[in-house]
């Protein structure tokens, strides 16, 4: 395992790829409404990532026809944008996306409601953020990687959600997926030792139900086994000797 420890140069750089993704996350959460495609939602994220001066990090990424990934209620992650795929009343949908800027990425997800949703689907979207700022505790110099892994399945857990298994955080910086793998469920081993500098994607993925998954035809889309609604959460984060920075959320 090769963990990248990023050089001041290269943080301000992704300080500022952070900055970026979070104003575009912010644009996408004004355009979701019921009646809106998926593709409406895709094609506005990608002008508004070029207008910033960036490139979106998951077109063509191997293969992914897209530049973002919009995943609805059953959905775990990977969803293709698709002109038939219509948000409706009440469904949930979770837009996982990133940017290079100046050869540096970000990136980031957010689970939203579509217009009324229920107090259930609500619950799990809240939980599945909190659960990422449960393991941030753990994220600064000195501790140890799986504390955050365990920090976020024991939160999720107690609540009787399924943490999925089959997809996990990442670290981040010249690439868009770097060492070391970042699971969201509790871990036998302590994991490496976190250093200041390093630069990581942390992403609860959580299920209203079991954490079983699979894979649609399409060879991307990840779906709940038991047709579960799932949420996602994720931000790039950076590893300091104090308090973790936050670089896709300034609030």
């Amino acid at each position: 395992m090769a963990v990248t420890i990023k050089t001041r140069h290269e943080i301000e750089l992704m300080r500022e790829a952070g900055r970026l993704l979070e104003t575009v996350h912010k644009e996408l959460a004004y355009a979701i409404r019921p009646g809106i495609s998926t593709y409406e939602l895709d094609k506005l994220g990608e002008k508004v990532i070029r207008g910033l001066g960036c490139v979106p990090n998951q077109l063509n990424y191997n293969g992914f026809p897209a530049s973002f990934c919009i995943s609805i209620n059953d959905e775990v992650a990977h969803g293709i944008p698709h002109k038939g795929r219509i948000l409706q009343e009440g469904d949930i949908v979770s837009i996982d996306t990133g940017l290079i800027y100046q050869g540096m990425h970000s990136d980031a997800a957010r689970t939203y409601g579509v217009g009324k949703i229920t107090p259930e689907a609500q619950k799990l979207i809240d939980v599945t953020r909190e659960c990422f700022f449960k393991g941030i505790e753990f994220a600064r110099a000195g501790h140890r990687l799986h504390e955050i892994s365990n920090a976020i399945g024991d939160y999720a857990e107690s609540f009787g959600y399924g943490v999925v298994r089959d997809l996990v955080g990442h670290g981040i910086g010249h690439e868009l997926h770097e060492d070391p793998q970042i699971p969201n469920f509790r871990q036998r081993s302590r994991g490496i030792r976190l250093v200041s500098g390093m630069t990581l994607a942390i992403e609860p993925m959580i299920n209203a139900g079991r954490a079983d998954v699979e894979w649609l035809d399409d060879d991307w889309t990840v779906v709940t086994e038991d047709g579960s609604i799932s949420a996602h959460y994720e931000n790039t984060v950076l590893i300091t000797d104090g308090e973790p920075e936050i670089l896709t959320l300034s609030e």
